[in-house]
């Protein structure tokens, strides 16, 4: 199961266990079973005086296995082989079970052991799902730490047949107590302020207690995180408020055009930029998203930025890097089967329609990479594009040419997503050049048309472009002073995250400038 290396780098993790603990396999005749059963046992023996090992567990799921401290009444359990992106996963709950502490805020983990209630947590993931490990480890940390905290991670492609009963279209999906709790990206944070009611209260008393910063960013992708390093080090009060760091770095499989990086993936990025930004004492306030800017009442004073928990942040700059989010359809249907056969990451949930037929909306690079992949796993792929010719390049379009069971149909404009109530069955279309409606049976489509910027919240408070972006000069200034901005939610001519961190640079650096030849409030 593991070669050599990685058994190498597993040992070496492993050494950080400091206190015993169980590993207890239900197992059958399956091939999977035989595999978990080789995975546990390599993972026993290299720390054998700390790990043991049992296969004579009774659980309805196998293959499966738990982990569990000695001494304690944990409730974590892994069916399916947690490989792929979830090996990270498992590596952490090995240490998590074995004592090592976690990476996490004490005041979390102490709100996480506080947690009052019985909650019995299934997730089913994918192995190739990018959004999938931040709440697999969430929740694995959540049942190692609180005893009246149950969480089961699924494997989806292992236990088909609950992914067919329960009709999960995308990943990841959680239940809780057996009832549909949340599905797609969660950190930490985020599914305990959904438990613990009273925790976005104290969050935003606290956050609107904090002193004033020289400059706020609000946004944590590419453009953020270089804004926030490059002010950092000009030794002045810095703060990221950022929904979700990273941003939509998080949801990109690889990334080869990143200059001196020739391939990393997308969560390893947003990680390494994560990391970077906090090796300098810049306040990083995670999970807040904006809800209002309100510019300074005169020369000098502080521009307040509020938040959707409540919470009011003081800076004398402010930097929007608040990114694009995927635009959608906005067909009938669209909302309504959202999770149930619509979707929008194919590397996500692309292994959820092994032998299926979908359809991919979009011709541009992201629609035509979207639809290579997927035609590796699926049964047939449909590529709808507007337009009379695809967008993408030109050696995408050659691949995808090759392969035998994509088609692609061109002047499509979609008109409604079709369903039976309960998932996606098809797509309604209309030919535009004859006008003709047409429908194709489908179980999912993939929508790749593009993206729209994060500035909803900024209607009337700075100039926005007719499509909504944020319009800068060229120090990346807005018509507000005091206020700059950068990356992917600006004028700024190509979406790349390369120039995202070149523009966060900039605005950071002019930032700088406005303060230097500012006076301070009183």
């Amino acid at each position: 199961m593991l070669d050599d290396q990685l058994k190498s780098q597993l040992a070496a993790y492993l050494e950080r266990v400091t206190q015993p603990f169980e590993m207890v396999a239900s197992l059958d005749d399956s091939e999977t079973s035989a595999q978990m059963r080789e995975l546990l046992t390599t993972i026993q023996q290299l720390r054998s005086d700390m790990i043991t090992l049992r296969t004579d567990g009774q659980d309805a799921r196998k293959p499966s296995f738990t982990l569990q401290r000695v001494g304690t009444q944990t409730q974590l359990r892994f069916a399916g082989l947690p490989l792929g992106h979830e090996f990270t996963s498992l590596v952490l709950a090995l240490l998590w079970t074995g004592g090592h502490p976690p990476k996490f805020e004490q005041d979390l983990l102490d709100q996480v052991k506080a947690l009052d209630g019985d909650y019995d947590f299934e997730v089913y993931m994918s192995l190739s799902c990018n959004s999938c490990p931040d709440v697999v480890q969430a929740l694995s940390l959540m049942a190692i730490l609180n005893p009246r905290i149950k969480t089961t991670v699924i494997e989806g492609s292992a236990f088909q047949d609950e992914v067919t009963a329960r009709e999960i279209m995308a990943v990841p999906m959680v239940y809780l107590n057996g009832q549909e709790f949340a599905a797609g990206h969660m950190e930490l944070a985020k599914i305990v302020a959904k438990l613990d009611t009273g925790a976005a209260a104290r969050e935003a008393d606290k956050l609107s207690a904090k002193d004033a910063f020289d400059v706020l960013i609000v946004g944590g992708g590419p453009a953020g995180a270089a804004a926030a390093v490059y002010a950092a080090r000009k030794g002045i009060r810095t703060g990221v408020a950022a929904e979700r760091f990273g941003g939509q770095v998080n949801d990109t499989l690889d990334i080869d055009n990143y200059i001196a990086i020739p391939h990393t993936e997308g969560p390893q990025f947003a990680a390494a930029l994560e990391r970077h930004v906090r090796d300098y004492e810049v306040d990083v306030m995670n999970l807040q998203r904006a809800k209002a800017l309100r510019p300074a009442a005169g020369p000098g004073g502080l521009i307040e930025v509020e938040l959707d928990n409540g919470g009011v942040l003081k800076a004398r700059t402010v930097i929007l890097s608040t990114g694009a989010r995927w635009r959608n359809m906005n067909v009938p249907g669209e909302d309504k089967y959202r999770t149930k056969g619509v979707a929008y990451c194919p590397h996500c949930d692309g292994p959820l329609y092994k032998g299926k037929r979908v359809a991919v909306i979009g011709g541009g690079n992201s629609g035509v990479e979207a639809a290579i992949d997927l035609a590796g796993i699926v049964e047939h792929v449909t590529v709808f594009e507007f337009m009379p010719q695809l967008k993408a390049d030109a050696v995408l379009q050659k691949k995808l040419a090759s392969l035998p069971n994509v088609e692609v149909i061109l002047n499509a404009q979609s008109t409604e997503v079709l369903g039976d109530g309960s998932k996606v069955t098809g797509l309604a279309y209309k030919d535009r050049d004859s006008g003709e409606a047409r429908q194709v049976e489908l179980a999912g489509i993939f929508v790749q048309i593009g993206l729209l910027p994060n500035t909803d919240w900024l209607k009337g408070s700075v100039e926005l472009s007719t499509f909504g972006e944020i319009v800068i000069d060229a120090k990346g200034q807005t018509n507000v002073p005091g206020v700059f901005a950068a990356g992917d939610c600006t004028t700024v001519p190509y979406k790349q995250i390369v120039i995202a961190a070149g523009a966060g640079a900039t605005a950071a650096l002019s930032a700088f400038d406005h303060l230097i030849r500012t006076s301070a409030p009183q």
